[in-house]
């Protein structure tokens, strides 16, 4: 099993959600809210705003219950080049990218803000290391 993979097993266990159908798929999610070249979490929130789901995005970061996205609204977030890049990595259609991608961000943004704020980039570097998989002991 591959970094990746166990890294999307832990994401998946960590937020108790349903496993993604395609692991590969993770990494684009750890992406998303990684990346500094694409603004990280703080870019994505702003990607949100800017396409006017400013009060979804928000839920998701605030303490109170998560509003839904749909597969439509993640599409017009990231745009259809990332969709189109991704789905062509992972041999996956851009639907169903967008459609398990509505269903992670929510959960990935809620467990990395529980604070009910977003964390400083060292913030969030150190709970993206948390999710990691620990070294086996020797």
């Amino acid at each position: 099993m591959g970094l990746f993979d166990e890294l999307s097993s832990q994401v998946s266990a960590a937020l108790g959600s349903t496993p993604v159908s395609h692991p590969g798929l993770m990494s684009h999610v750890l992406d998303l809210v990684n990346n500094p070249a694409t603004g990280g979490l703080t870019g994505l929130v702003q990607a949100f705003h800017d396409q006017g789901l400013g009060g979804v995005v928000t839920s998701w970061i605030g303490t109170g219950p998560n509003q839904p996205v749909t597969a439509d609204q993640i599409g017009r977030v990231l745009g259809p080049d990332r969709i189109h890049l991704i789905a062509g990595k992972l041999g996956l259609a851009p639907e169903t990218v967008t459609t398990q991608l509505a269903t992670v961000l929510p959960a990935l943004v809620n467990h990395l803000t529980p604070d009910g704020a977003l964390p400083s980039s060292g913030a969030l570097q150190q709970a993206l290391e948390a999710l990691k998989p620990k070294p086996a002991p020797a």
